[in-house]
């Protein structure tokens, strides 16, 4: 990746991962609580995405508005 880009479009993509990463963080939590009667496993493995998803959101958010959010 050799392209340069500007402060707003760096901006725009930072705020693209992030709402990428809210979306995924619902999909995975609505699988594990669907996984979770049938699928025990299946809904181990969602909720560990789940976290992952929510680990990143914390960074992006802490990126986007430094000093904003809870610890």
């Amino acid at each position: 990746m050799t392209d340069v880009v500007d402060s707003d479009e760096l901006l725009r993509r930072l705020h693209r991962a992030r709402a990428c990463a809210v979306e995924q963080e619902r999909t995975w939590r609505a699988r594990s609580e669907e996984l979770r009667p049938t699928d025990p496993d299946g809904a181990r493995e969602a909720g560990v995405r789940t976290m992952a998803y929510e680990a990143v959101l914390r960074v992006l958010d802490e990126v986007l508005t430094p000093g904003r959010h809870d610890r």
